[in-house]
């Protein structure tokens, strides 16, 4: 397996697993939002390979404001993790954290943060088993006006 950073010439290989992970998206909607990516300072993008097939990407950002459970700033955020599900179970996400993390460090972070829904039991299991810990749960709500 191969990882890359997200670059003009693998742009259009990483929109089609962004929107197999979000799939309520549109391939203009997403190329304008990574696109920006290419030149950022404080956040990343790397895909995964098997042969010529991409498989899994995961997004890493720097942020320097309130992160749920962080004690230092600046906190690497994990902002989406995708695994194509016939690669799932094999260690592809592992890597990609892991490449994610070496990341965080040359930027000077020293905490990984991360989120997922209530429901998503795969993915806190996933969390879990790669070291994280849950920081806490909480409930969003939203009304009307």
């Amino acid at each position: 397996m191969e990882i890359e950073p997200l670059s003009a010439d693998n742009i259009k290989p990483f929109i089609e697993l962004v929107l197999e992970l979000w799939t309520d998206c549109t391939f203009d909607e997403e190329y304008e939002n990574y696109k920006n990516l290419l030149d950022a300072k404080n956040e990343i993008c790397y895909l995964i390979k098997q042969q010529e097939i991409y498989i899994g990407f995961v997004h890493v950002a720097v942020r320097n404001d309130y992160v749920e459970g962080a004690t230092k700033l600046p906190v690497a955020y994990l902002e989406a993790l995708y695994v194509k599900p016939n690669y799932q179970n094999l260690g592809v996400g592992k890597k990609l954290v892991e490449v994610g993390e070496n990341w965080s460090r040359q930027k000077g972070c020293g905490q990984l943060a991360s989120d997922t829904e209530l429901s998503n039991s795969k993915s806190i299991d996933f969390h879990k088993k790669i070291g994280f810990e849950e920081a806490n749960r909480i409930v969003c709500f939203i009304k009307d006006l």
